[in-house]
């Protein structure tokens, strides 16, 4: 996603969920009902709204997308997937940079692009109302926990799975320093289970070395005379479906196997 403004250390957003996301790895279910209260108060409903969703497809479309185009050329594969399955289901990608929100969101079927919400991280794009309105608008995020919580921390993007909307998460919970897939969590495995649907696993490559992490702006790749545009690949994989009686992390190990497959 977008680099955000950068956040103040001492912000009361951020220590008012980490304390939480603390809380509810002590205490339990109560807690992290607490901390999904709080995901749900910095949530930016209106985003969802038909008017919001044409102003985002036509920023998209007019604005984000000729701007991206402009630093990276982008291929995709695997578009067939979602001729195979109904929404809603989970996209679990890998998380390098910035640009791969749009990327990704760019890559899918109009259809079901616009159904889609995007698990945004909490302390860094919803400390500020106005950052939070703004990222909500452009990508349709809605606000996550990285410090954790479980299922009942989830509850808030569990009723919107529910309603029909797609999930896009990234399961490192971060961006990778280095380009490469890192540990996978299992929030994503949960919301699957609970609501019976696919995960279906995106891998994104060329986005670090366009925008790396510590950059705040994309960049071209420079040549002799004129600088040219990095190739971004976006690749969609098979859906995997729920099991009965397995384990989030056993279902994130199958999820898994796609990028370990892609990277070979």
């Amino acid at each position: 996603m977008w680099h955000a403004q950068r956040p103040m250390a001492k912000s009361p957003v951020r220590r008012r969920f980490r304390a939480a996301a603390r809380a509810s790895s002590k205490l339990g279910r109560g807690a992290a009902s607490d901390l999904a209260r709080q995901m749900r108060q910095l949530d930016v409903p209106w985003a969802r709204s038909a008017p919001a969703q044409l102003v985002r497809g036509a920023l998209l479309l007019f604005v984000l997308g000729p701007m991206i185009a402009y630093y990276v050329r982008a291929r995709r594969r695997g578009q067939e997937t979602f001729l195979a399955i109904e929404p809603p289901v989970v996209l679990v990608a890998n998380h390098a940079s910035h640009l791969d929100t749009p990327t990704i969101l760019r890559a899918m079927p109009r259809s079901w692009r616009r159904r889609t919400i995007v698990a945004a991280a909490a302390d860094h794009f919803y400390q500020r109302r106005s950052t939070a309105s703004g990222v909500s608008l452009l990508l349709n995020t809605v606000p996550v926990s990285r410090s954790g919580g479980g299922a009942d921390a989830l509850e808030h993007i569990s009723e919107l799975v529910g309603d029909g909307w797609n999930l896009l998460i990234y399961a490192e919970g971060t961006r990778s320093r280095d380009g490469e897939l890192g540990r996978m969590r299992s929030g994503a495995a949960l919301l699957a289970q609970q609501h019976g649907i696919p995960i279906v696993p995106v891998r994104v490559t060329g986005t670090h070395a366009a925008m790396p992490p510590d950059a705040s702006w994309p960049r071209r790749l420079r040549g002799r005379l004129l600088s040219r545009r990095h190739t971004v690949e976006v690749t969609f994989g098979d859906p995997v479906t729920p099991l009965d009686g397995e384990k989030p992390a056993e279902m994130m190990q199958r999820v898994g196997v796609f990028f370990a497959g892609e990277a070979a």
